[in-house]
């Protein structure tokens, strides 16, 4: 998260766009930037698991970092236009890419309300959201700070989002995820799915050396349960 972070500053400072593509070791609980943790999920009951969980600097609802791979975008504000435009604007390059290795994955074309209780970010869809057979598939979240913005989500390989189920407090959102497995009838491997992600990018993305990060905030427990 801190160097997701790094990349927002770097974008608003200099006006160049970043795509990084990763995965999470050891696995991870993430909650969204704004969410009442302290009050949606049960810490007692994460500690006794030893999951490790951070805070992202993003928005949404907590997410489960295992078989994935997570994308981030950090461009100037104006790339691609509104918080809106930007979100599908990425959906979509994100979607082709998944198209391309035979998986029926679209953009949800129509907004419609969401409730932000508690659960996992894959419960449900909104429009601009990828989509696979009318369950969603990738969960994202964006900022903006300082001229430019910072997206990024999880894209499901296989697994499940069970883990938030199991530490929500009272009766969590049923599931509603689906993965690239299920709709590919195959396994996906992260170093195939990435490929086909910078294959689809325009322009072409070049390799680029991470700005320098600071992870003291992300590792600190205070931040992580601040509410």
């Amino acid at each position: 998260m801190a160097i997701d972070q790094a990349l927002l500053v770097e974008a608003g400072r200099t006006g160049r766009a970043f795509l990084r593509l990763y995965r999470w070791d050891p696995f991870c609980l993430s909650f969204g930037r704004n969410e009442p943790a302290l009050t949606r999920y049960d810490r007692t009951a994460i500690e006794r698991r030893g999951l490790d969980v951070v805070r992202r600097p993003t928005g949404g609802r907590a997410v489960w970092h295992a078989d994935e791979l997570t994308y981030a975008v950090a461009a100037p504000g104006t790339t691609f236009g509104s918080l809106g435009e930007t979100y599908r604007a990425i959906h979509e390059r994100l979607a082709a890419a998944l198209r391309s290795l035979g998986v029926p994955a679209s953009v949800a074309p129509a907004s419609r309300p969401l409730d932000l209780g508690a659960g996992a970010c894959f419960a449900a869809s909104v429009g601009g959201e990828i989509v696979g057979g009318g369950r969603k598939l990738v969960g994202s979240a964006q900022v903006r700070e300082g001229g430019a913005f910072l997206q990024h989500g999880s894209i499901l390989l296989d697994g499940s989002q069970e883990t938030v189920r199991e530490v929500t407090r009272g009766t969590g959102a049923p599931a509603g995820e689906v993965t690239l497995r299920a709709l590919a009838g195959r396994a996906l491997s992260f170093t195939e799915v990435a490929g086909a992600v910078v294959a689809a990018w325009t322009p072409a993305p070049t390799p680029a050396a991470a700005p320098a990060a600071d992870p003291a905030r992300f590792a600190d427990a205070r931040w992580t349960w601040r509410r």
